[in-house]
């Protein structure tokens, strides 16, 4: 293997021996900076594009494109793209209980469908109290999942802990972090009695940290070999924070959606089920920052911040889609905690 071809193997060495190079630091819930050094100056070099490779032929599914279930309807051929797409209005409706105990007390109903899916997918559950209580017989297993959520959200804490799930019953895991320094995610997974360093040295648990420059520039490499080293090493569930970060690094919209896609098509390809990160839109809480990668994943769900009358601001989770699973559409109050992120399931929060 060439020299631009062993990312990963140079990645775990240079993990094995830090070179103490300064990452941004960890806000109080695990999460990184939006942004990078030198993203913008990468970006502005992206080579151009002939084209979007959007076919449906290159896709699984019974669609004719990749894009599940196209909210823009008869749009007269507008780019899905070119706009966020709005869910819902969540403005004047998000109003609280004054009190939390009270708000948290709610009747816990769902609107699960009545019967759930028959299928024979194995399905995984995401290792966070709650949030599985409201996804009928868990997720398939080989989705691709994205978390969408703002700076602090608990983004980078969710996948620690989906990781870290899969970890306690005997899977295999990979972390790569475009945001972060190999040490300060091993100190946010170690600080929460998570044991990655132990996880690490039984050889059950990769965590790789990139430049999202480097890894742009070698995205084509990191591609096609992705599948190959998932295979070899074994890997059961894989987690990369963000995925934000290398939708940055191309100015070109048409060259970002054909990456983008390339890109997630690679880890269908691979056979693992991965957990993406994104930061959300600025303008718009139900999209992502560029509004793609909702479209190319199979399961979405959205951290939000929600501020009643009381002016008081909490969080909340929901569930956007999840392919071939049942789940409620509520959204749910959940916590950061020293044990992780907690969904509670039962409590209402309007």
């Amino acid at each position: 293997m060439s020299g631009d071809e062993d990312w990963f193997e140079r990645a775990l060495r240079e993990a094995d021996e830090p070179d103490g190079a300064d990452g941004e630091d960890e806000d109080e819930n695990g999460e990184g900076p939006p942004g990078t050094p030198g993203a913008a100056e990468a970006g502005e070099t992206g080579a151009e594009s002939d084209g979007v490779p959007f076919d449906g032929d290159s896709f699984d599914g019974d669609n004719d494109t990749p894009f599940d279930d196209d909210p823009f309807g008869e749009a007269g051929g507008e780019d899905p793209f070119d706009d966020a797409v709005s869910f819902g209005d969540a403005g004047s409706e998000s109003l609280f209980d004054d009190d939390f105990e009270t708000a948290f007390g709610g009747s816990g109903e769902t609107d699960f469908a009545e019967e759930d899916f028959e299928s024979d997918v194995p399905r995984i559950d995401l290792g966070i109290e709650g949030l599985d209580d409201m996804i009928l017989g868990g997720v398939p297993e080989r989705h691709l999942i994205v978390c969408i959520g703002g700076a602090g959200s608990g983004k980078t804490t969710f996948g620690l802990q989906f990781l870290h799930h899969g970890l306690q019953n005997g899977e295999q895991g990979v972390f790569i972090t475009l945001e972060q320094s190999y040490e300060d995610i091993m100190d946010t997974a170690n600080g929460r009695g998570w044991e990655f360093d132990r996880y690490e040295r039984e050889g059950a648990l990769a965590v790789v940290d990139l430049d999202p420059v480097e890894m742009a520039n070698s995205l084509d490499n990191i591609r096609g070999e992705l599948p190959e080293l998932v295979e070899d090493f074994g890997a059961d569930r894989l987690v990369l924070d963000s995925v934000s970060l290398l939708e940055m690094m191309y100015d070109d919209v048409a060259r970002r959606r054909t990456e983008v896609f390339d890109f997630t098509r690679s880890l269908k390809e691979a056979g693992v089920t991965t957990f993406l990160t994104s930061e959300a839109s600025e303008d718009n809480e139900y999209a992502s920052r560029h509004g793609i990668i909702e479209y190319l994943t199979d399961a979405v769900l959205f951290l939000q911040y929600i501020r009643g009358e009381s002016q008081e601001t909490r969080l909340a989770v929901e569930i956007q889609k999840i392919r071939n699973a049942n789940h409620s559409r509520e959204r749910k109050p959940y916590e950061i905690t020293a044990e992780g992120i907690s969904v509670y399931q039962q409590a209402n929060i309007f």
